[in-house]
C-alpha cells in the first residue's frame, strides 16, 4: 500500500468518525427535547410560539385588551381562592370570564375537597410547581365532568376537556395554568409559574404580545407555553411561598423518571373559595 493510499484511507476514516459523532449529538439533542416535552403531565418548549400567537390581532388591538393578571384587584367576574399549604398560604384569583371551563373545574374540585392533602408532586426551580393529581405521580386526575354528579360527555368524553386560549391571559410569573398530556386533555392537574428570570429574549415576535405583558416577562414566566396551555388564574399574594416550594430538594419520580419530586412531601391542606364571579 502506497503512502498516498494510507493517507486517503486515514482521511476517509476520520470523516466517517466525524459523521457518526455528529449523528450522536443530533440524537442526544432530539432525545433531550423529547424528554422535556413529555415530562409528567405538563410540557414546555425551548422556543417561543409567538410567531403564530395572536396572529389575528394587531399590536394596537392587543394593547386595548383587558389584562387582569396585572392587577391584584379581584374583579366582578373573578373568584378569590386561598390555597393553604404545608409551606404557607397562596392567594390567587381565578378568571371565570376568560377560562370558564378551567375555572369551573378548579373551583368545583376545590369546594368539594378534591385537592385537600394532595402533594406538589412536581417542582422545577425557575419553572413551576405542580399539583392536582390524586395519585401524586403526574399521571392521574380527572375533570369534574369525567364521572360522578357533574358527568358531561359533551365537555369531557373521557380524555379531558378542551384548552381555552385567551389573548387576555399569559404565562407570566405567578400564572396558574392547566397541566395536561396534550392538547384538549385537561383534567385536574394545575401548575403555578415560578420563573423569576427575564425571559423577553425567548419572545421571537414582540408584536404578538400586548406591550404590558411583554414588559411583565422581565419578571419571569414561560412564554413558550402561551397559546398551548390554558391560563385560568394568577397568584396575587404568596409568591414567596411558591418560590419556597420550587426550591425544595428533589428526588427522581419513580413513575416519570424526572428529578422533580420533593424529598419531603409538600401538601395542599385545603383551598378556600371566596365569592364567585360569573361562570
Amino acid at each position: 500500500m502506497t503512502k498516498r493510499n494510507k493517507i486517503l484511507i486515514g482521511i476517509g476514516s476520520l470523516l466517517i468518525l466525524v459523521f457518526f459523532v455528529f449523528e450522536i449529538v443530533i440524537m442526544v439533542k432530539q432525545e433531550n427535547a423529547s424528554e422535556a416535552a413529555s415530562s409528567s403531565s405538563s410540557s414546555t418548549s425551548t422556543s417561543s410560539s409567538s410567531s403564530t400567537l395572536n396572529a389575528k390581532y394587531t399590536t394596537s388591538e392587543l394593547n386595548k385588551l383587558d389584562l387582569p393578571q396585572l392587577s391584584t384587584t379581584i374583579g366582578s367576574e373573578e373568584t378569590k381562592v386561598t390555597i393553604e399549604t404545608t409551606d404557607g398560604t397562596i392567594v390567587a384569583k381565578i378568571f371565570n370570564k376568560y377560562a370558564p371551563l378551567a375555572a369551573e373545574n378548579f373551583l368545583t374540585h376545590a369546594k368539594e375537597g378534591y385537592y385537600n392533602n394532595l402533594d406538589f408532586f412536581r417542582v422545577v426551580k425557575d419553572f413551576m410547581i405542580q399539583s392536582g393529581d390524586p395519585d401524586n405521580t403526574g399521571l392521574g386526575g380527572k375533570s369534574i365532568w369525567a364521572s360522578g354528579t357533574h358527568k358531561n360527555k359533551k365537555i369531557d368524553s373521557g380524555s379531558g376537556f378542551k384548552n381555552e386560549i385567551s389573548p387576555n391571559l399569559y404565562f407570566i410569573r405567578g400564572a396558574i395554568g392547566m397541566a395536561n398530556a396534550g392538547t384538549n386533555t385537561n383534567g385536574s392537574q394545575f401548575f403555578v409559574e415560578e420563573s423569576s428570570t427575564n425571559v423577553q429574549s425567548e419572545i421571537t415576535d414582540k408584536s404578538s404580545y400586548p406591550t404590558k405583558i411583554y414588559d411583565a416577562y422581565k419578571k419571569g414566566g414561560t412564554p413558550s407555553l402561551d397559546g398551548n396551555y390554558t391560563v385560568f388564574g394568577q397568584v396575587i399574594s404568596g409568591m414567596d411561598v411558591v418560590d419556597k416550594i420550587a426550591s425544595a430538594a428533589v428526588k427522581t419520580n419513580s413513575v416519570t423518571s424526572e428529578k422533580s419530586e420533593p424529598k419531603k412531601a409538600i401538601k395542599i391542606t385545603k383551598i378556600i373559595v371566596g365569592k364567585e364571579g360569573a361562570q
